[in-house]
This record gives C-alpha cells, structure tokens and sequence, in this order.
C-alpha cells in the first residue's frame, strides 16, 4: 500500500479510532506504537524506514516467513474461483473438502476428522462443545469440568479465556464455572529445590490430586499446549507428559491438545503432541497453518470422539459463517505444500532448530539471564539480577518490557512475558540469521544491564 500519510498522521488517526489487543488503551493514545507497511522474508519494515528482524513469525503463525508467493497465488485463484460460500445446509467446497483429507493424512493416526473454525479461539469453544456432546451421548452428563494450567493461553473468547490461565485477564469478566486451573510445569519459577525430573511428575500429580478431588465421573476433559508459548515458552521437564498421560488413561478423561503454537513443525515433529509422545483426543490448530496468510483454525477430531458424535443421532448445533472458508483452505494447502515438498519438518529437527538452541543456550553466560528454554524453533530466557537466589531486576516484572525497547531499538523483535523474553523465529532463518538474531539479542541484554545497574 502507498503511503498516503506521514508515520505521524497514520499514529495519530491509530490511537483516535484503532483499539488493540493486550494493550493499555490509554497508554497507548499517549504513545502510539509502529505502523507496519511492508515485510520480506524474515524482515518487517515499519513507516520510518526501520527494518526488523523479526524473530516472533508475526505472532507465532508466520513460519515460513513473509516471502512465499505460492500461498498468495492460490490465495488469488481462489478469489477468482470461488471467493466464499458457507458449509451450512448440505453443503460444502473443494479446498475445505481437500484440506479436511489432508490434515487427517498428516496427523497421528487416531484423528480422522476436522471441524474448521476462523480461529485458534474458536477451535477451543469448539472442543468445550464437542466434548460437552461427547459425554452427553456416552451417557455420562455429570462429566463438565475441565481442567487446565495457570499461565495457559487457548485464546480470547469468553469460553476460550476461561480456559486460559491469565488471572489478570480472568478479573475482567466472569469465568466460566466449569474450568479449573492446576498450576503449569515451570521448574525454574516453581521448582525450588527439586531436580527438574521431580518436578515434573509432582506438578503433573497435582492434576491427579485435583482430578481425584473432583471426581473422575465429574471431569470432562484436561486441556493443555506442549510448550506453553505465550505463558513464557514453558518447556515442562521430561518427567511430565509420561505421567500426565497415565493419570488421564487410568481415569477416561478426554486430552485436548492445543497446538495452535506448536503445531505443523515448530518443536521439530510435526506436532507437539508427537514430541512429547503423548496421545491426544482433539487437538486444537490455527496460525502457522496458513502462514498467517489468511485466519483459519479448527479441531482435528480423534476417530474415538467423532464415532460417538457421528453416531448419536440429532443435529451438533455449532458452527461459524466462515467455517471451511475456500480462500483460508487454500492459502492452507498451499502452505502445507511448502511445507511437505521443502522437507520443513525435517529442516527444523536437524538443522536450523539444533543451530537455535545452540546458540540460545549460551545467552545463559550473559550476567542477567537465570535460565534458559527452548526446543525446536522456540525459545525463552529468564532475566534476573541475581543468579544464585533468582532475585528479579524489579519486583513488578517490568524488565521485559524494558528489554523489548532495546530490542526494537537494535532492530529486533522479541516478546516479553513478564521478566522473560521469548522468540519463535521462522524456519526459514539461515544460520547467519540465526546469529544475528544472537548477536541482536546480546546487544539489548547488554543495554538492560546498564538500565538496571547490574
């Protein structure tokens, strides 16, 4: 798009008529943020000529980055073809048909369905809806709560929310009374003195605990991501999964797993769930399913679920107008196109992932990082003024945000969750993208340092 305004001009009309996602609506009238015009490869550029690295893929969905003409090619014969037509009344449309098959093709085997959504958001209202009918035609209706973790993110709806784990997001409106929170897997914030292994299984015994409390016969389903991303890139220790996995076994609780962030690639496997080895009943998808080229999510549905539910009779009252949407299933068969014929999977497993968590991990000499996550192309460090007793820059958990101005500064993107900064760079970084990403990275810790004095 031309510029027809000056950054200012565009700043200024932003915060009278644009409200933002996550942001402090008057502070950002008072500080307008960057206007975005253009992006290449793994770069964005902003209105003042400032190029980026951008090393957060948009917002964890465009992972093969921002140069890929043959998503917008399929995007633009569709348009010509068929723009869009509902997959109400008996009907239905070719990409939404062929991608339904070949999601099915590239998941574990136990999915054989898909219910397509606009949104990782409405994928988990959908999961609340399927698992709420699953148990109602299995003859089991006192089965209603689910579970899940603190610092979980599963999207912004009110029933997504809910799901979430975000307390400063649940104090602003009211949760729905049939989900309940366990605490995440984060050993370095939570561990104390235990090893990692320890911690691992007491925080997944703690779902037992809680499950045991509640009644199996009242819990529904335990919904969870592999990594938690917007919680802080929380790689729970190898302890965890195995044992999570007996306790929902042993007590027939359904497993939701979101992988709205990790799936189609980012920890190395395809899927999350394929990484951790554990086994799902629905998994939750969207973002990096298009690039981030159109919205489009859903819930790969297991063939345990979807034959109770095929099965029951009468009609499953949910749906979305753009449920199967043609131009968002196109731009997704084309991105799983690149993604299958550019052996991406494989490419994050052995190469680019183990060069980024080489290089990750040795932020961990850097004098304000305390720890240090990641697993394929994901990643999170811990800033700390002391590393002994984990004593934090500031007790308000303000560094982050001090951390990402540096950042943008030395033409970076990076997330801050608090006192943590995370990455989720495209796959389709080279190496010497990788170390400048480090080399950027290392400048903004240096800056911080000198902020606080360490």
């Amino acid at each position: 798009m031309t510029n027809i305004r000056t950054t200012k001009q565009w700043q200024q009309l932003d915060a009278q008529t644009h409200m933002h996602p996550f942001t402090d609506l008057g502070d950002y009238a008072q500080k307008p943020g960057r206007i975005i015009n253009r992006a290449e490869h793994i770069y964005i550029h902003d209105t003042d000529g400032n190029v980026m690295l951008d090393a957060m893929s948009g917002l964890w969905c465009c992972s093969l980055g921002y140069s890929q003409p043959s998503i917008a090619e399929a995007v633009s014969r569709q348009f010509a073809e068929l723009p869009y037509y509902n997959n109400f009344f008996q009907c239905s449309n070719a990409p939404a048909v062929e991608l339904a098959n070949r999601l099915v093709q590239m998941t574990p085997d136990q999915f054989t369905h898909v219910f397509f959504t606009g949104s990782g958001s409405e994928a988990n209202d959908t999961n609340i809806r399927i698992v709420r009918r699953y148990w109602d035609a299995k003859g089991q209706p006192n089965k209603r709560i689910i579970l899940s973790r603190t610092n979980a993110y599963h999207g912004s709806t009110i029933a997504s929310a809910s799901l979430g784990g975000f307390d400063f997001v649940h104090k602003q409106f009211e949760t729905l009374p049939y989900v309940q929170h366990i605490a995440d897997p984060n050993w370095y914030c939570s561990g104390g003195e235990l090893s990692p292994e320890e911690f691992g299984l007491q925080a997944a015994r703690e779902l037992e605990a809680r499950i045991d409390l509640i009644g199996a016969e009242n819990v529904a389903a335990f919904i969870a991501e592999p990594v938690q991303g917007a919680g802080g890139v929380i790689v729970p220790p190898e302890s965890y999964w195995p044992e999570v996995s007996r306790i929902l076994k042993e007590r027939d609780i359904l497993f939701i797993s979101d992988e709205v962030i990790c799936g189609f690639g980012r920890t190395g496997n395809m899927f999350g769930c394929q990484t951790y080895g554990t086994e799902p009943d629905l998994m939750t998808f969207a973002k990096a399913v298009t690039n981030g080229f159109q919205p489009l999510g859903g819930v790969m549905v297991s063939d345990k679920v979807a034959t109770v539910l095929m099965g029951s009779g009468g009609e499953f009252g949910h749906g979305f107008t753009y449920s199967g949407h043609p131009i968002a299933c196109a731009a997704a068969l084309a991105t799983m196109d690149i993604i299958e014929n550019d052996n991406i999977v494989d490419l994050v497993a052995n190469d680019i992932g183990p060069y980024l968590q080489s290089k990750w991990t040795a932020l961990a000499d850097h004098p304000i990082v305390g720890h240090v996550r990641g697993v394929g192309m994901l990643g999170s460090i811990e800033l700390v003024r002391n590393k002994e007793t984990r004593e934090r820059l500031e007790p308000e958990q303000k560094s982050g945000g001090i951390c990402r101005e540096f950042c943008v500064s030395n033409g970076l993107i990076m997330r801050a969750v608090g006192d943590s900064m995370i990455i989720s760079p495209p796959f389709v970084s080279s190496h010497e993208e990788i170390d400048l990403l480090i080399e950027r990275a290392t400048t903004a810790l240096d800056a911080t340092a000198a902020h606080y004095k360490v």
